[in-house]
C-alpha cells in the first residue's frame, strides 16, 4: 500500500503542490475557466487547451490566444500537438516565449480530426516518430517538457510503458496516462492498473488520469497505482469545487462542502463575463465577444446548477440566448425560484 497523502512533486524545477492537475480539454480549459479553477480549487498545475503546432505556423489567431497566460494561473503547461518535427519544436519555443512553466506534448487525444493529421494518440502507433519529437522539443527549449499519453491504440497493443521509457531517455520530466485506450474515447472503465504499470516502468513522476469522479476516487487511484499525482478533467467542468473537495482528501484534509446554488450562479455568470472579456482583448467587438461567449458557454453553463430541479428548463432556455444580460436574468431566476422551493 503507497502513501496516500501527498504534498505534491517536482517537474523538473516545477513543484506541483497539491499533486492534482486540470486536465487540457477543448472548449473547456480556456483562460476564463482555468481562473477560477485556480482559485476555487487550485490544482497544483493547469494545462491549456491543446494547441496545434501546425496552427502556429500559419499564425492562426485562435490557436495563438490560447497560448496567452495569467500570473495568477501558474503553474501552467502549455499542451501542444502535432506529428511534423519541425512544426512542434517551433510550437514548443513559442510556448516558452508566452511564459509556459511546463510544455506537454499530446500524444493521448483520439478525436479522428486530430488522429487524421497522424497527431495525438496517432503517435502511440509510431513509436520512433514519437520518441522523436520528444527528443527534439527537450532540446529546444529550457522549461521541463512532459507528455500525456493514452494505455495505446487499443486494447492489441499496450505500449505506454515502453514509450514511457523512451521518452524518460529523451529528456521527458513526467509523463500523464489516461487510463483507456485511444479506441474507447471515453468509453467504458478506466483500467487503473495500467497507470501502476507505467509507474513500475519509469522513475519519472506519473500522473494518473481517468474516472477520478469523487474525493475518494483520488485517494484510491494514488494508493492503488502508486502515481505521484492524479488529473481530472469532465469532473470540473463547471464544477471547480470538484477539483477543491478532489485537493482536500488527497492531501488528508476536511473535504468542504458543496456550494449553494448561490455561489454555483454567481460564478457561472462569472466564468460568462471573463470569456467576454476574454474575447474582446482577443480583438472581437464587445458585441461579438459578448454573442461568442455565450454560444460557447450554452452547453456548460447549465452544468453549474445540475441536479437541481428545473434545471432542464434553464438548459433549453439558453440555447436561445444570445447575451449576457439574457443569461443573468434566467439564471436569477431560476436562483428565486430554488430559494422559496427551500423555504
Amino acid at each position: 500500500m503507497h502513501e496516500t497523502v501527498q504534498p505534491g512533486f517536482q517537474i523538473g524545477s516545477v513543484m506541483v503542490s497539491p499533486p492534482l492537475a486540470l486536465a487540457p480539454m477543448e472548449d473547456v480549459t480556456n483562460q476564463a475557466f482555468r481562473v477560477i479553477a485556480k482559485r476555487i480549487g487550485n490544482p497544483g498545475l493547469m494545462v491549456t487547451e491543446f494547441v496545434s503546432a501546425m496552427a502556429i505556423q500559419y499564425n492562426a489567431a485562435k490557436t495563438l490566444k490560447k497560448m496567452n497566460i495569467l500570473e495568477a494561473e501558474r503553474p501552467l503547461a502549455i499542451q501542444i500537438f502535432g506529428s511534423d518535427i519541425g512544426a512542434m519544436v517551433q510550437a514548443a519555443q513559442l510556448s516558452e516565449e508566452m511564459g509556459a512553466d511546463i510544455v506537454d506534448i499530446n500524444m493521448g487525444c483520439w478525436v479522428p480530426k486530430v488522429v487524421r493529421q497522424g497527431s495525438g494518440a496517432a503517435l502511440l502507433k509510431e513509436p520512433d516518430q514519437a520518441e522523436a519529437i520528444v527528443k527534439a522539443v527537450v532540446k529546444a527549449v529550457c522549461v521541463p517538457v512532459t507528455v500525456k499519453v493514452r494505455a495505446g491504440w487499443d486494447e492489441r497493443s499496450f505500449c505506454a510503458p515502453d514509450l514511457g521509457k523512451r521518452f524518460e531517455q529523451a529528456g521527458a520530466q513526467a509523463i500523464t496516462i489516461h487510463a483507456r485506450y485511444a479506441k474507447q474515447g471515453l468509453d467504458g472503465r478506466a483500467d487503473w492498473d495500467l497507470i501502476s504499470q507505467m509507474r513500475n516502468a519509469v522513475s519519472m513522476p506519473v500522473i494518473g488520469n481517468g474516472d477520478i469522479k469523487e474525493p475518494e476516487d483520488a485517494v484510491r487511484m494514488l494508493s492503488e497505482t502508486g502515481c505521484h499525482g492524479v488529473m481530472v478533467g469532465r469532473a470540473a467542468i463547471s464544477n471547480p469545487w470538484a477539483l477543491a473537495r478532489i485537493s482536500a482528501a488527497m492531501q488528508g484534509k476536511p473535504i468542504p462542502e458543496l456550494p449553494k446554488i448561490e455561489e454555483r450562479i454567481t460564478v457561472a455568470l462569472e466564468h460568462l463575463k471573463r470569456l467576454v472579456q476574454f474575447e474582446i482583448e482577443a480583438g472581437n467587438s464587445p458585441e461579438d465577444a459578448e454573442i461568442r461567449s455565450v454560444r460557447h458557454l450554452r452547453g456548460q453553463i447549465p452544468l453549474y446548477i445540475k441536479g437541481e430541479h428545473g434545471a432542464a428548463r434553464v438548459r433549453d432556455a439558453i440555447t436561445k440566448l444570445s447575451t449576457v444580460r439574457e443569461v443573468e436574468s434566467v439564471l436569477m431566476e431560476f436562483q428565486d425560484q430554488c430559494i422559496k422551493g427551500q423555504e
